[in-house]
């Protein structure tokens, strides 16, 4: 059986800036598994600007960002694999693949680092009324379809959801010379970053109806039009619906962690961020099993993705070189109030440095409030943020040696408005109902 040091299952940014990573940290035999006929993952098809601006200072195309790391991976000479499925990784990090040149294989590594991404909510998981017809695209599939493939998806759109990648096929659809009559979002604010809605709705003239869904999907062989209603209170208002005649529906309606193969292997997820249950060191449950990118969580910047990729990879070095941690000490992060969950889940305390970095994400929309960190219900850290929206992941670091020093079994962080008490009642906030 083949052998190698370290396994990265995924050629994306994440994988990418892992396996360089490692490479750095020392760690010679690594071998990179990618499905698709080229390095470079999802990057390749987005071909917008606003990629690199944190990571290399300055704005690049997703195709330019993801060639830095492929010409640094053959620099390297790192050992990728093309047009390769992982099958199967097991709990003892066996590795089981197949591709047109080796047939079915299966290696064992020392460590593996999974990184195989997001994938889009399909039709099926929003429920609308109608039957099956011809025009109803995931957002990131007519993406594809446009900048890779050539083809136009429609004349005449109307998008469900207000993602990043919903709002970013408004402008493309827009510039191809289709009619995006409408951006429908279920919620009180859109879900991706305000850049977005100013850059692809706003200087486009392309309406964004919050608080608002779609009834009704019409068309028998190619959608020819969908029923829009104002929502309140989670229930479709009588009377308000308005119909629009498209021919294409895409849905940006949120992203999910890809870890079939992370399940599969033993890998506990949290039903928050529906990617792997992590340490401090990004490893899951499984030792020698580590997890960056989109599959361990969403982000909304590929920058945020390479900076924890960068950090598996130096985690899956020292692991490999040797450096382990029983996690006596272990303190539990708890999601307080307003905040949807924290990565990473699990910290050992004995693992930290002077200061640890936390991400999370927010429930909804805040002004004037602050991110309150709480060591076994005592307040460590406050952090005034001036606003804060579900569709910007949030960094907050904190002193770690109270966490090592006091014995700490649990650590919390939740909003709270500006000035309220340091009791453990906490205030309402007011959400945002305008658009951000």
């Amino acid at each position: 059986m083949l052998t190698y040091d370290l396994v990265v299952v995924g050629g994306g940014p994440a994988g990418m800036a892992a396996a360089i990573e490692a490479a750095k940290n020392g760690i010679e035999k690594i071998l990179v598994l990618e499905r698709e006929p080229e390095l470079g993952g999802i990057l390749q098809q987005c071909i917008h600007t606003g990629f690199g601006i944190h990571i290399f200072t300055e704005e690049l195309s997703g195709p330019e960002y993801a060639q830095r790391f492929i010409d640094e991976i053959e620099t390297r000479k790192i050992e990728y694999k093309l047009n390769t499925t992982v099958l199967s990784v097991s709990p003892e990090k066996q590795v089981c693949f197949v591709n047109p040149t080796d047939g079915c294989l299966t290696l064992q590594a020392r460590a593996v680092i999974l990184a195989m991404g997001c994938r889009e909510r399909p039709a099926g998981c929003i429920g609308v009324a109608g039957t099956r017809p011809a025009g109803v695209f995931t957002a990131g599939t007519a993406q594809r379809y446009i900048n890779r493939e050539g083809y136009l998806v429609g004349k005449k759109a109307v998008i469900l959801g207000s993602g990043d990648i919903g709002l970013i096929m408004a402008r493309r659809m827009t510039l191809e010379g289709a009619k995006v009559l409408a951006v429908v979002e279920l919620q009180p604010f859109p879900g991706g970053l305000n850049r977005n809605v100013v850059q692809c709705l706003d200087d486009f003239g392309i309406p964004l109806l919050i608080n608002h869904t779609i009834t009704e999907i019409q068309g028998r062989e190619r959608v020819d039009g969908v029923v829009v209603a104002e929502v309140k209170d989670g229930a479709v208002v009588p009377g308000t619906e308005t119909r629009f005649d498209c021919d294409t529906l895409l849905l940006s309606v949120g992203l999910i962690p890809e870890n079939e193969l992370s399940v599969a292997a033993g890998v506990k997820l949290d039903e928050a961020s529906r990617g792997p249950v992590l340490n401090e060191s990004l490893e899951t449950n499984i030792a020698g099993i580590f997890a960056c990118g989109n599959v361990a969580h969403v982000h909304d910047l590929v920058d945020f993705v390479t900076a924890e990729s960068r950090k598996a990879g130096q985690c899956a070095a020292a692991y490999l070189n040797g450096l382990r941690f029983s996690g006596q000490n272990l303190v539990r992060t708890v999601p307080g109030n307003g905040v949807q969950y924290i990565v990473p889940q699990l910290v050992r305390a004995e693992n930290v440095g002077e200061k640890l970095t936390f991400l999370l994400r927010v429930k909804q929309p805040y002004t004037d409030a602050e991110l309150v960190v709480k060591a076994d219900g005592v307040i460590q850290e406050r952090v005034k943020k001036k606003r804060l929206l579900p569709g910007i992941m949030e960094k907050i670091t904190v002193d770690a040696a109270a966490l090592a020093n006091r014995n700490v079994a649990s650590l919390s962080i939740e909003v709270r408005k500006v000035g309220s008490s340091d009791t453990n009642k906490i205030d309402h906030l007011h959400c945002l109902s305008a658009r951000v």
